[in-house]
């Protein structure tokens, strides 16, 4: 009762009390790296709902308001591909190497609705037009991949570019609708690899990250930080007193 007491002397009052605020300020920061780890966990327990679910059949399927919780999510899908639409893809990289990606319309079964694909990438080198057609697959055919969602730009759009695009830097979709005589469905498909990739166009498997990072450690680092500091404030108070004596 008499260190209480002293603590809160008009010696040392007004450290003591900086002191708790800085004790509380690390707690809740070691709170709030608890609530982001209850964050992590439910976006992780999300994603691996999608990644469970069953593939999404595309030429059946109604595209619901909150198309956007489909990311990720396995879709397959059937129709033609409508090559005279293609774009690239500009600046992606395998490797070392510089490429493109082939985007291409998959007109499904009702011949009224398509779906953009992305196909893989190819070397600059093969996106010549007499080169880039060995790429191309007639007739029917069934894909399946993964959702991606459209890559709109969050600020104010610049301004639409005069006639059709052949080559892009983005998957925009609201954007390629403007030139593709289909209406687009409001995500594109990622086509997943065959054969290990052995053959072009390369494609990527599905990746998606569950690791729950490094909160609950950071989270336990300032509570050390908050309980450590109220111990050696008390230590520091004490000794001094009893010099004082």
């Amino acid at each position: 009762m008499s260190f209480l007491k002293t603590i809160f002397s008009r010696r040392w009052w007004w450290v003591t009390i900086l002191v708790l605020i800085v004790m509380l300020v690390l707690a809740r920061l070691g709170v709030w790296q608890l609530d982001r780890l209850q964050q992590r966990r439910a976006a992780n327990a999300q994603i691996a709902a999608v990644l469970d679910a069953a593939p999404i059949n595309l030429n059946e399927a109604d595209i619901p308001e909150d198309y956007e919780e489909w990311e990720n999510r396995l879709a397959a899908g059937s129709g033609i591909f409508d090559y005279d639409q293609q774009v690239l893809l500009k600046l992606q990289n395998w490797g070392y190497r510089a490429g493109v990606n082939l985007i291409t319309p998959l007109v499904l079964e009702d011949g009224q609705t398509a779906v953009l694909v992305d196909r893989g990438w190819i070397p600059d080198t093969e996106i010549a037009p007499e080169a880039i057609t060995a790429f191309n697959i007639p007739g029917q055919v069934t894909i399946d991949g993964y959702i991606a969602l459209s890559q709109e730009l969050s600020r104010e759009p610049a301004a639409t570019p005069e006639g059709p695009q052949s080559e892009i830097f983005r998957v925009d979709i609201p954007a390629l609708q403007a030139q593709i005589p289909y209406k687009l469905l409001p995500f594109y498909v990622v086509q997943s690899p065959q054969d290990e990739n052995e053959q072009l166009p390369f494609r990527l498997k599905r990746q998606t990250e569950l690791s729950e990072g490094n909160h609950l450690s950071y989270a336990v680092q300032w509570f050390i930080f908050s309980i450590g500091l109220g111990v050696a404030y008390l230590v520091f108070v004490y000794r001094n007193s009893q010099q004082d004596e």
